[in-house]
């Protein structure tokens, strides 16, 4: 057995001391983004990526090194452990398997094999198991017992198979078999219930749909959950035989499902030593080991499977959400300028709000240039003086209702007054109205209209995306795919590590970053990031990282966890605009004492740098990688790694999904990735699709290693469905539109590529292929020559 340092090794592609080393730092209150950069020595240059999974495999194996010592102690408390078993328990390398072990000694209601137990039928069960030349009938007879609940034969005989269904129903090893039998064979049956049709009509790719269940894409597994969770089809995992094509035609759907079913049944048989030779228990034995893969363990592994299919799926919904996120967080920055935010509306007008180059809020506002007081003129004058008296440089409007056309009232201001030098820009308002009506709005705002905070997000998020968008609850930015169907404990950890990630490769300016914000810096808490702003509303600005240390409850813990992530601009110490670690100041001073130069004239020479030898300043603690990375800092301090702030030049006269034409070609912004393809923002209030296989004329696996969420491109208009309000778009501008584009070779992931079956009548009678009276006739024979075989 594996220790779980030695497990989590070979996940991630690491070797055992260095996840030792790791772990330790985290049992020991070491944030990921701190010992990702400032411990690389110790880790042996773990990265971020790895980090954050080794977090999240120790904390599995952790709970299944817990769950393991409670059924073993479980076990021992009934006296049933045996050195086998013990051994089983220890090698036991999943929760699913250590289940398996357990089932026969969990603690459960009184069942029907129970009861016969009770009743003593017991050896009559293992007479006919042990010794098929037994007659049934005639060795129930001697079973009979009217006081203890056994009429007759037939009740005797029933209750012997309720044993031994127990029996093999709980035989780990047999279920273990059969569970990975059945992820291999097993697929995923959809079929639409009866009298839906009408209210899942968005469903209806999946009311007579069938697949392996391996091979379900994450967003059509959760597609397909969603659906039989609002009652419009049911979901079944029924098996196919070994060898069986992935694709059957309908006309063969019930015969290879009976097939299937039948080759489960002979498994249980053949594991059992059941075995059809003509002896007078045989069909009875058989019929039993049917009855168990019916009622016992098709049902039991198809939750399972499911289950395991579905938490698949989530992680993958989540690392989408998660790196979509990222890439929101991460977008670029308009940086220090003032801006007028303009949150659209109709009748309610146009709210907005003008901040400066630091966000503070200098005026607010509302304009009603649309229906129906149709202002145009006043509102036009308004916020040209607005502009005029704060000297605003953006015009940041949210893509909202009346977003295209507030854009064309920006675009008549600039018209108007090129003086102004202005520029617009849309911007998402995702979570803006989540974040008008939270406690931190109303705590940063208290004399502030909910209506008009909107205007202030907006225009902050055009200044600094990241800055702004941490105040909002990750999950109500919405850049995931079915983020509502994934576990939201799940979803609200990874989240909230994207967001630190992202917070501390950036880096903070604890002169002027919120609350919020400073939350999100590795070491600090809420309430600690509260003190911080206190200390510096009372004491001015901050001069050197040092004085965080007279800030309440910011110890010498915290401080090390933060202080390389904290900014302080033209302070005292140049190297605190930095991302040196005040830990390592005496390395920078070895460097100035070997140089002759002092840190100012250091700082940005990047020839002089490059050509220093690292080697000459390492010491005990800090070892080359430390070194190169000061080195590489102190030619670019307090570097930003977001891009280029530019903007998407949505087309004119192009404002609904009415004015879309096919063939036309267009810019947009990519506002969401999800597996199977992106989604682009084009101006029309309905982002269209570019499905995977239209991202490029290679194949792409991963839409995210084409786009990001935040990408400026171009696309053509390839179909436009007025009555659904969806737009399929193309990024390969020479595809022609009616036309199914080529795909690459391995690429696609349409329901087309995979067989549909079931006929009406197999939908209307799911059970058909799998009733309990169905004959076994030859398939039965036929599997159990394949199970023996195998």
């Amino acid at each position: 057995m594996l220790s779980i340092e030695e497990r989590i090794a070979n996940d991630i592609a690491a070797k055992p001391h260095q996840v030792r080393a790791a772990v330790e730092l985290l049992d020991g209150g070491a944030t990921v983004p701190f010992i990702a950069r400032y411990r690389k020595e110790v880790t042996g240059g773990l990265d971020d990526t790895q980090l954050r999974l080794l977090e999240e495999r120790l904390g599995y194996l952790r709970e299944l090194e817990d769950r393991r010592a409670t059924i073993i102690a479980s076990i021992n408390e009934q006296g049933k452990m045996t050195d086998a078993l013990h051994a089983d328990l220890i090698a036991a390398d999943s929760k699913a398997r250590l289940e398996d072990l357990y089932l026969p000694y969990k603690p459960k209601r009184r069942t029907r094999a129970q009861i016969a137990r009770e009743a003593g039928l017991e050896p009559l069960a293992l007479a006919l198991l042990e010794d098929p030349t037994r007659v049934p009938q005639d060795e129930a007879v001697a079973y009979i017992d009217a006081d203890r609940g056994v009429a007759d034969a037939k009740a005797a005989l029933d209750g012997a198979r309720a044993i031994l269904m127990e029996r093999f129903g709980e035989d780990a090893a047999l279920v273990g078999q059969l569970r990975d039998w059945l992820w291999q064979q097993g697929q995923l049956r959809a079929s639409v219930v009866t009298g839906k049709e009408a209210e899942g009509a968005k469903y209806s790719d999946y009311f007579a749909h069938i697949e392996p269940i391996a091979g379900v894409p994450s967003h059509r597994m959760l597609a397909m959950l969603r659906a039989r969770n609002e009652g419009i089809i049911d979901l079944e995992l029924v098996p196919m035989p070994t060898g069986a094509p992935k694709v059957i035609a309908e006309d063969a759907l019930a015969d290879t499902i009976a097939a299937g079913q039948a080759e489960a049944a002979a498994k249980v048989a053949v594991h059992a030593g059941i075995a059809d030779r003509g002896r007078a228990a045989d069909r009875w034995l058989l019929d039993t080991a049917r009855l168990t893969w019916v009622a016992k363990l098709h049902v039991h592994l198809g939750i399972d499977l499911i289950g395991q299919a579905r938490e698949a799926a989530e992680e993958q919904a989540i690392h989408v959400f998660g790196t979509n996120l990222k890439d929101l967080l991460l977008a670029a920055p308009a940086g220090p300028k003032a801006v007028l935010g303009l949150d659209p509306g109709i009748r309610t007008g146009c709210k907005l709000a003008v901040v400066d180059a630091t966000g503070k809020v200098l005026d607010t506002g509302v304009i009603y240039p649309h229906e129906p007081r149709r202002e145009w003129d006043s509102s036009i004058a308004t916020l040209a003086e607005l502009c005029r008296r704060h000297q605003v440089a953006l015009i940041a409007i949210g893509n909202g209702t009346a977003s295209r056309e507030t854009d064309r009232l920006a675009a008549d201001v600039i018209r108007r007054h090129p003086e102004l030098g202005l520029a617009k820009i849309v911007v998402s308002e995702a979570g803006a109205s989540v974040y008008s009506a939270s406690e931190t709005a109303a705590r940063e705002f208290p004399d502030l209209d909910v209506s008009l905070r909107g205007a202030v997000s907006i225009a902050r998020r055009l200044q600094d995306p990241l800055a702004e968008l941490v105040k909002i609850d990750p999950k109500s930015i919405g850049v995931g795919q079915y983020q509502h169907d994934v576990n939201q404990v799940k979803l609200a950890r990874a989240l909230d590590a994207r967001v630190e990630d992202c917070v501390n490769a950036v880096g903070v300016d604890v002169n002027t970053a919120s609350a919020p914000l400073l939350a999100r810096v590795a070491g600090l808490s809420a309430s600690v990031a509260e003190n911080v702003v206190r200390h510096r509303e009372g004491h001015g600005a901050f001069r050197s990282r040092r004085e965080l240390l007279k800030v309440p409850r910011l110890g010498d813990k915290a401080f090390e966890q933060c202080a390389g992530f904290l900014r302080i601009a033209d302070g005292d110490n140049p190297l605190d605009a930095s991302c040196v670690h005040p830990e390592a100041y005496p390395v920078v001073e070895r460097i100035v004492a070997d140089t002759g130069r002092d840190v100012k004239q250091l700082i940005g020479d990047g020839p002089f740098l490059r050509a220093l030898d690292p080697s000459r300043f390492t010491d005990e603690r800090f070892g080359l990688p430390t070194v190169r990375d000061i080195l590489r800092e102190l030619e670019k301090p307090g570097r930003d790694p977001r891009p280029e702030f530019r903007t998407a030049n949505f087309a004119e006269g192009v404002e609904d999904i009415k004015d879309l034409q096919v063939g036309m070609i267009l810019e947009g912004v990519v506002s969401n990735v999800a597996a199977f393809g992106a989604f682009v923002d084009l101006g029309v209030h309905q982002d269209g699709l570019v499905h995977v296989s239209a991202l490029s004329h290679r194949f792409v696996k991963d839409p995210r290693d084409v786009v990001k969420a935040g990408d400026i491109v171009n696309v053509k208009v390839m179909e436009v469905d007025l009555g659904r309000k969806r737009i399929a778009l193309s990024m390969r501008l020479d595809d022609e539109p009616g036309q199914q584009p080529a795909r690459a070779a391995g690429g696609g992931d349409s329901r087309r590529d995979h067989g549909r079956g079931g006929r009406r009548d197999d939908r209307a009678n799911p059970g058909r292929a799998q009733s309990p009276a169905s004959p076994l006739g030859n398939a039965l024979a036929d599997a159990l020559a394949r199970a023996r075989r195998n």
